[in-house]
């Protein structure tokens, strides 16, 4: 898939910034910088969801990537499994995100967490009463109240990535374990 909307001149500041931060401009947020005020709050939004510290960075990470397997963003697994080595997460654990049904490598609350991820996702929703209960019980309010906003923004934010035509820019290959793919559905999409 090709970018459906070139890439925008973002200012030297902000991509100096980028660069820095991860050795490339990000091609959502060149892509997004046609709307400079949508691109500069998304940014903004997305630096106050990443500072959120009531749950667990590892079961945010693990549920941002089952959000990117299911919805079919590459930009977000890639950038996702980067970011998980940034923040020293496990990442044997990381790489198998895409297929954790299948894994072993994954603690039952790290199940639950990425089934409750997967539900916020589809469509129409189909979190149940007793999934939000049980991960309430362990998670406690203010963790459950952030992670289901974090689901949520992860939503907003893989969604607007596939539907730009934005695709994995290789941020992951820095990593030493490759990330697993998810298999391929009959007639060619991912599941």
């Amino acid at each position: 898939m090709a970018l459906r909307l070139p890439r925008a001149a973002l200012p030297a500041h902000i991509e100096e910034n980028m660069i820095k931060q991860l050795g490339a401009v990000p091609e959502n947020v060149e892509v997004t910088w046609h709307s400079p005020q949508v691109a500069q709050d998304n940014l903004e939004f997305g630096g106050k969801v990443g500072a959120w510290g009531a749950a667990d960075a590892a079961l945010k990470s693990y549920a941002h990537m089952a959000v990117a397997a299911q919805v079919g963003c590459g930009w977000c697994l890639d950038v996702g499994y980067f970011q998980a080595r940034n923040q020293n997460l496990d990442l044997a654990k990381a790489s198998q995100v895409p297929v954790w049904r299948e894994s072993d490598v994954f603690t039952p609350l790290e199940r639950d967490v990425m089934e409750y991820a997967e539900a916020m996702t589809n469509t129409p929703p189909t979190v149940t009463d007793a999934q939000y209960a049980s991960l309430l019980e362990r998670l406690g309010a203010p963790a459950m109240v952030e992670l289901t906003a974090y689901v949520a923004f992860v939503n907003l934010a893989t969604r607007a990535n596939v539907a730009n035509g934005v695709t994995s820019q290789g941020f992951s290959d820095a990593c030493e374990i490759p990330l697993a793919t998810r298999p391929e559905r009959p007639g060619g999409a991912a599941r």
